[in-house]
């Protein structure tokens, strides 16, 4: 188990299977501060650095730990179709500045079940000369799913990218009830 130190904050983690594959989901003292789409081996490793070089200091794997125990139940309830909304407190230690103020519009603006271009979230944060970059922050959101970055579409209608690849985001936008889902 990790132990704070002067130099960092500590964390926890778990990786949980879902109908999308294996989340890897980390949390602080503050809150979830990390969702990780195909937690492999591989992935995990590398995203447990890049948490550990942000945050200062390594993460410990503790899936009994209360830091996780909410969001586990949450998650579950979201991928089992009973949950709509997530309640849970976020540490938003590792996003900053624009990303961060599009992240939190995308959080506040965006419901369940609908959609939002690129462009348009660019004009809510006011910059609609933005689009690129929402596409950008979009892909360096450290909290897919409960900030839905999976809600945001080209304006033409074609689904745009995503980090967790664009089946992830079809199945997503499909429990939702935004796309019907896949016939096999």
């Amino acid at each position: 188990m990790s132990t704070p130190g002067a130099e960092g904050r500590r964390s926890v983690w778990t990786v949980m299977d879902t109908g999308i594959g294996p989340l890897l989901l980390a949390a602080t003292e503050d809150g979830l501060v990390n969702v990780v789409f195909h937690a492999d081996a591989a992935v995990r490793d590398a995203a447990l650095a890049r948490i550990a070089s942000r945050l200062g200091a390594p993460s410990a794997e503790e899936p009994g730990s209360p830091l996780l125990a909410e969001p586990l139940r949450q998650f579950g309830e979201y991928f089992a179709g009973v949950r709509r909304d997530f309640d849970l407190p976020l540490d938003w230690s590792l996003s900053a500045g624009f990303h961060r103020e599009v992240l939190h519009e995308l959080a506040a603006g965006v419901p369940y079940g609908a959609v939002v271009g690129y462009g348009d979230l660019a004009r809510r944060v006011g910059r609609p000369e933005a689009a690129q970059a929402v596409g950008i922050a979009m892909g360096s959101n450290p909290l897919p799913v409960i900030v839905a970055c999976h809600r945001v579409v080209e304006s033409g209608g074609g689904l745009g990218g995503f980090g967790g690849g664009l089946e992830t985001k079809r199945k997503l936008l499909a429990l939702e009830g935004v796309l019907p889902e896949p016939l096999f």
